[in-house]
């Protein structure tokens, strides 16, 4: 009978093993070796399963009932597994028992994620909303008469408006650049080109803190596969970054570099730079700027008009055309955010 059980076990994709009405394990997978991380067999269960609940889940089934379940956490070196233990009795009224594990920790960590996701919109919706409320509040009472308190109040009352639209813009552009995300794009667009419509169209920006945005393209072939809408949205997402945290008076620069082979896109990539001369970033910050409501000076961040989600937009974006983003900074130095897209 154990041939016949491993047989069966082993056809198996879930971590499966075998339990005798003595509560030995008499048969297991190699999911579930790998799972536990030694051989079993002959092994209690107890002394093998030792999280408390799910021994006595195993136990219970072993009593009588006809099946049990419980959360199984498996300690790792990068990260923790969670695991939905469920034992079943089979074999007649010998009570032998049949446990699986299903992997849950996929759908934990986006339950997390979208736990975390209603909190951040939440908080960032609240704030300005709380703020027009209290002015509200005042223009109806003790400034209703003062023109230059209602003037005043009436343009952070815009601001604050206008911050809710950008958030509300931000979520809506990173949903959909999300829909089309497997869809890899195929229309041919001319980097060169993109990148000088974007320092037009960012100029007044520019202009109102002095900046100075240029373009340096070797002679090459600019030409990639992709969304033109989203590379204009990834490039200006990321020159406005530029602007916006870089400072006053500072210079900009959009670097284009021929395609060359790269190893981890294991393609040849045209390479895009954008390269401030800002305060730069530490380097504990740097892997989680891509991170949505992730910000490195969240009061800076308001006060310049960031929302938190351009980021995650260019990498989501970046992500669909099968390229990659790379950032580099070193504090009081600059920043460089690279672009690299496949030309296949």
């Amino acid at each position: 009978m154990p041939d016949n059980l491993n047989a069966i076990i082993g056809a198996l994709d879930l971590p499966a093993l075998i339990i005798s009405p003595e509560g030995q394990i008499i048969a297991h997978n190699a999911a579930a070796r790998d799972l536990i991380g030694m051989d079993m067999v002959g092994l209690p269960h107890a002394a093998v399963l030792r999280q408390p609940a799910v021994s006595a889940a195993v136990d219970l089934v072993l009593s009588g009932a006809p099946e049990s379940r419980a959360r199984l956490t498996q300690r790792g070196a990068s990260r923790d597994s969670i695991w939905q233990m469920r034992a079943a009795a089979f074999e007649g009224q010998r009570r032998a028992i049949l446990v699986t594990f299903t992997d849950l920790t996929a759908v934990e960590e986006a339950n997390q994620i979208r736990r975390d996701f209603v909190a951040n919109v939440s908080h960032e919706l609240r704030t300005p909303l709380t703020a027009i409320m209290g002015f509200i509040e005042t223009l109806r009472g003790p400034a209703r008469d003062d023109p230059g308190v209602r003037g005043r109040f009436l343009d952070i009352m815009e601001r604050e408006a206008n911050r809710m639209v950008q958030l509300v813009d931000g979520l809506l552009s990173l949903s959909r650049v999300e829909v089309d995300e497997r869809v890899r794009p195929t229309t041919p667009v001319d980097l060169k080109a993109l990148a000088e419509e974007t320092i037009a169209a960012l100029e007044p920006l520019a202009a109102q803190g002095n900046n100075t945005v240029t373009l340096h393209a070797e002679p090459g072939n600019w030409i990639v596969p992709g969304d033109i809408g989203q590379l204009h949205q990834v490039l200006r997402n990321l020159v406005q970054n530029a602007l916006k945290y870089g400072g006053p008076d500072k210079n900009v620069v959009i670097a284009l570099h021929p395609a060359q082979f790269d190893v981890a896109l294991r393609a040849t990539a045209v390479r895009i730079d954008v390269q401030d001369d800002g305060p730069g970033i530490e380097a504990h910050h740097i892997p989680r700027l891509t991170e949505r409501f992730y910000r490195v000076d969240a009061h800076r961040a308001r006060t310049v008009g960031g929302s938190g989600l351009g980021l995650a937009i260019v990498k989501h974006i970046v992500n669909r055309h099968r390229g990659r983003l790379a950032i580099s900074s070193t504090p009081e130095k600059g920043s460089t955010f690279s672009v690299l897209l496949p030309q296949e």
